[in-house]
Formats: structure tokens, sequence, C-alpha cells
């Protein structure tokens, strides 16, 4: 029969004589011998036990537990050898809570009771009110076809019970030997159990101060470990959830697990915890919510094998009787580390670097850029980061709009273009240019050369519409590096992107809390972009002009001249400069020097200058001829001299 009582306590006038409660159940436990250095209320705490005194070893066996509104006190030694245990509770103890006491509620004592809170007390089982009986001989059957013997069906105490005419499997769950549930099982899988018991892991007794734990999702399966030779394994008393709860609840409110909680003293002692849940979504949704209560560091989980050519095995039990009690132990001794979120071994990645070795994808090495003299120093790496930087008209957006073309026409890539100073139809123009070579007026720029004829431009404009995605603001807002990448993602997912342009740096919108400087924000932007490019295998072009430069001989800028911070250099994985002559007497107008300021991957390049010149009728860039080089690299070198001498 169950019993109930309900206990309430108010703050206001329960405070002091709260506070003398645990007064006496601390001076009361001192007389016993035990002394903290500091007393925790509402948990287990441990310490050396008075009686046995931890034995040669000095352990800290003794638990002891106080409950939060002083009310009484128990202790227990879990040394083997000794076992002390008492309960102590403060004098005029109100008589709500000495019934609760008599009624035999003693596992209650891990409970916080709150104000106005109903507390029900917990059933007390007598093994006589059960009415057990020892398994006939057809269950025994039953079982020795699940490969689990006479013997540990004895050692288990696993019996039978007439209950509504049938004949039932009682599982009785024991701590310290002491019968504190039971459950039952019809040989057809139907379940129940005694109401308003205490919720324990089945076969507690058996994990009792042990370092390496098992759990399992039913009794049949903690018996099966049982005969792969493991007794330290506990089973939950019930059954899996139907998938990851979204929030982890408190202790108090996490009703559903609660067997966790009130078999914490013996989960703690734990180092290795081994979760050998049912390879079915539920198995392993609960599998995710013990590790998360009992910590993942500590967790490891099995991989079932296959029982057929076809077939996984679903539990310990199906190993067993598919594969043998060896083939179990083998389940055991391979479990792996339970993944962590963000913590990976290398092995995790053996796969991918085996590729990376092998070269399968063909970009390792990266993409080459369509110009010989460029390729030594930089190639195209996708899922890395590159500024773009220059003095303005120095070509920059035209250099990248040559480099995608090039590659483009080399590998097939698309890309997606959020360049928020050009026009589309401007930079459409640029684009065709580039590709067909020729210009897209019949207009004084192009000289003497053909304009591009209708079948050639309509030709362009498919490859454009295959080749280029567009990110654009259709509003007078300006779009946040959050919004660019968004759709950046979009555009991987749904066409295949695998490049993108920022362009440039200042056109996006660069509000930022109070209390954050620009440095701050400048890394901020740069790390989620360096993330998108890393999660999606796309390569990352943004260009960022640098800051007025006072006294400028007209050589090309640094990195760190780049406006805002010098994170614009510490976080990219290759830093670039354009830089185009604009002396006469340094060599023709045309060169543009490109400046390799950072190379991060020494696989894919190194720092130095290319050389290249550029056409204005086509928007084209080709190798620059040697002689021009070295014209335009003694005019810099003279520069530099001038500049030193002020």
């Amino acid at each position: 029969m169950c019993c109930h009582s309900v206990i309430t306590v108010r703050s206001m006038e329960e405070r002091r004589a709260c506070e003398e409660r645990l007064g006496q159940v601390v001076e009361k436990m001192k007389k016993e011998g035990i002394d903290m250095s500091q007393w925790r209320l509402g948990t287990f705490q441990r310490t050396i036990c008075p009686q046995c005194e931890g034995g040669s070893t000095e352990e800290r066996s003794l638990s002891v537990f106080i409950r939060e509104d002083g009310t009484h006190g128990n202790w227990t030694c879990f040394r083997a050898n000794c076992g002390w245990k008492g309960y102590t509770q403060p004098d005029g103890v109100p008589k709500a809570y000495q019934a609760k006491k008599d009624s035999g509620n003693e596992n209650e004592s891990d409970q916080e009771v709150k104000a106005n809170q109903p507390v029900k007390v917990i059933r007390k089982l007598r093994e006589e009110d059960l009415r057990l009986e020892p398994l006939c001989d057809e269950l025994v059957t039953y079982f020795s076809e699940r490969m689990i013997s006479a013997k540990t069906l004895r050692r288990n105490n696993v019996s039978q019970r007439k209950r509504n005419n049938k004949i039932v499997i009682a599982f009785t769950y024991r701590r310290d030997k002491v019968l504190v549930g039971c459950k039952y099982r019809e040989v057809s899988k139907k379940f129940s159990q005694e109401a308003n018991t205490e919720k324990i892991l089945y076969g507690l007794d058996d994990i009792k101060q042990a370092r390496d734990i098992i759990i399992v999702e039913g009794e049949i399966d903690k018996l099966s470990m049982e005969e792969a030779g493991y007794r330290n394994c506990v089973s939950v008393p019930d059954g899996a959830p139907a998938q990851v709860s979204n929030k982890l609840p408190d202790k108090d409110h996490d009703k559903k697990y609660s067997y966790l909680w009130n078999c914490k003293e013996y989960l703690d002692p734990a180092s290795r915890i081994i979760l050998a849940t049912d390879a079915d979504p539920p198995g392993q949704a609960l599998a995710e919510e013990l590790a998360r209560r009992l910590g993942k560091e500590r967790c490891w989980r099995v991989k079932w094998p296959k029982k057929n050519e076809t077939e996984f095995c679903k539990d310990a039990n199906e190993v067993l009787m598919f594969l043998g009690p060896q083939a179990l132990k083998e389940v055991i001794e391979g479990a792996e580390l339970y993944p962590i979120r963000g913590l990976f071994n290398f092995k995790d990645f053996f796969p991918e670097i085996d590729s990376y070795y092998l070269g399968i994808h063909g970009d390792e090495l990266g993409i080459p850029t369509g110009w010989k003299c460029m390729d030594g120093l930089y190639k195209v790496v996708p899922g890395e980061l590159t500024i773009v930087t220059g003095v303005p008209n120095s070509g920059k957006s035209e250099w990248i709009d040559a480099l995608l073309c090039n590659i483009n026409n080399q590998c097939g890539w698309k890309f997606v273009l959020c360049s928020m100073e050009n026009k589309v139809r401007d930079h459409a123009r640029k684009l065709l240019e580039k590709h067909i070579k020729k210009p897209f007026f019949d207009a004084r720029y192009g000289g003497s050369v053909e304009r591009m004829s209708k079948d050639e431009f309509e030709e362009g404009k498919e490859w454009l519409n295959e080749s280029f995605h567009l990110i654009r603001c259709e509003d007078d807002c300006l779009p946040s590096i959050d919004w660019v990448l968004n759709l950046a993602k979009a555009a991987v997912l749904r066409h295949g992107v695998r490049g993108l342009v920022i362009d440039p740096y200042n056109e996006l919108d660069h509000q930022r809390p109070p209390n954050q400087t620009e440095t701050e924000y400048v890394s901020q932007i740069l790390t989620k972009i360096k993330r998108f490019a890393q999660h999606h295998s796309c390569h990352v072009w943004f260009v960022a002009h640098p800051r007025q430069l006072h006294n400028w001989t007209g050589a090309p800028p640094n990195m760190y001249d780049i406006s805002g911070s010098a994170h614009f250099i510490n976080k990219c994985d290759n830093g670039i400069v354009i830089h185009r002559n604009r002396d006469p007497d340094a060599g023709p107008v045309d060169v543009v020097q490109v400046c390799m300021k950072k190379v991060r991957n020494k696989v894919i390049g190194q720092i130095g200058d290319a050389f290249l010149t550029y056409d204005r009728i086509t928007g084209e860039y080709k190798e620059a001829d040697e002689a021009i080089v070295a014209k335009v690299v003694k005019q810099q070198i003279r520069q530099k001299s001038t500049s030193y001498q002020r």
C-alpha cells in the first residue's frame, strides 16, 4: 500500500529553527567521531571512517549526508570490511518528518524540501508481501534459450510471481541487498513494476566502489554481460526515450532520470562508464541522455557487431545469442571514447588526412592562378581567406576578377560576388571582356580592336549566369557580415560555389556594441569569415582599403597599413597587395605589381612579388617582360633610398 505525506516549509518561520536543527545534527555527528573540515548540506561528502580509519590505504570510504532543512543526517562506510552506518536527527523533529522516517523512507535523504512543495513518501517493499517464487523450469528454459545460465539467475535473485493469473518474471532491485523495487516482465515483453518505489539501477550492488561500470538498457542485457564475465554492470529501470531532450533539467525536475541521482554515490567513484545501450535510435538517445548527466569525459560507447551479412546486433543479449560470450567481451574491450563536441583525436580525421596525402581531390597543392610568375608565390586553396589591399585605383577588383576568370577556365569553379562598389551592368561588362577578350563597346577605349559580336555576347551571358552569383542589398541598408555569409552559405549549398568575394570591407555595416573596440570587431568578423571558409571548403577574397597614407612616395603599401586593425594580416591565410606603377620614368604605367606579403601554407606559395601587365581594352592581365620588371624594381629601390635619406 502506498503511503503519502505532505511537508510544508515556510522559510520565514522555519529559518531559525532550521539553523538550530543543523547545529544539533553536526554536534551529534562529531560525537560519533565524524568531523569534516567543511560541512556541505544536501550533498554526499567523503571522509575517513572513524571506525575502520580507511584501512591500510586510508581510503575516504565514509559517505556523509545532512539534509538541507536539518531534519536528519546519515552516514555509511563502503569498505567491505567495515560497513559502519548510522542515522541521527535533532531533538524535537516535527512529527511529519518523524512519521516519514518511521514509514521506512530512509532513501529520501537526497531530496531537497522546498517551500510549499509536497513531498511524496517512498514505499518500502517487504519480501513477504511480494510472494516471489523460484523460477519454474519453463522460465529457466526461456532464459537458457537466451544463453542465460541458472547460476546467473540465482545470483541476481531473478524470481517469478503470479499476477493476473499469469506467471511473470520478477527482477528485484536491491541496494545493500535490501529490496527497493521490483519489475515484472511477461515472456511477450510486456512490462510492469511495483508502484511508488524508489528508482534505482538494476544490479546496483555489483558496482559498489567499481572504477569501471557498464550501463545497459534492460535487465536481460545486464545478465548477458555477466555471462561474458562482467558483473560490474547495471541496467536502467525505465527503458529509452524517443529522442534527446532539448534542455537538461536540474536535479529536482529530472524525474525520468531520478535513478541516476538516487545512485549518485555509486556512480561517482567510477572513472570509466561504458554505455552499452541498444543500437536503435531510442537506445542512442538514451546513451546521450546518460552521458550528459554522468559526464561525457568519463563515458565510452560500444559498437554492436553484425549478426549476419545484412543485420547488426541490437543489444548485448543478441550478441550473446548469435555470436557468443567471447564476441560480447570483445565488444566491451573495443568500446570507444564517447564523442565530446569540439574534442577530437587525429584518428577522427584519418580519412581526410589520407585523401590529402593521396591527392584525391586534386586541389591539395592549390589551384594555379593562370600566371606562371604568380604560381610559385600563390595558389588558391579551398577553405582559406585571402586579404587583398592596395591604394585606390590600383586595380584590386580588376585583378580579382581576372583571377576568377582564370580559375573558372581551368577548373570550372563557380563564385558568388558581393561587390558593393560595382554596378551589376559594369561588373558584367568587365567579366565579359576578360572572358571573350574583346571590348564590350565600340568606344574610344577599345581602340582598333573589334567589339564582341552579338553571338559572343549571348554566349558570354550564358557563361556569366552559370559561373557567377550575386549578393546584392536591394534597399538602402548596409549589409552586415552575418547577412553576407548567410547568403553565401545558401549559394554554396544551392549552386555549389567554391569562392566568395567581399569587396570592400568599408561598404559593410560596422555597427558594434559601445564597449567593443574596432580591433575586437575586426577580429570577430575575420573569425566568422574563416569559419565559413573552412566549414564550406570555400575560398574567400576580402578586399580592404589602406588608411590614408601621409607622405606617400608611390611605393606599395604594407598589410599593416589597412584601415581598422592589424588583425587583417594576423588572421588571414594569405595577404596580397596590388600596386600599379604610376611613374612613366619607372616603366610602363600598365605594369601591376602583385606583392605576396603573407602565405600561411608553405605548400602553396611564399612571400615575393610578381609583375603583370594590364590590358586596358579587355581587362586581361599578362606576365610582364623581364626587362620591364627589372626597370620597375630598380626604380623602387631608388625610391626607397630617397625615402631613407629624408
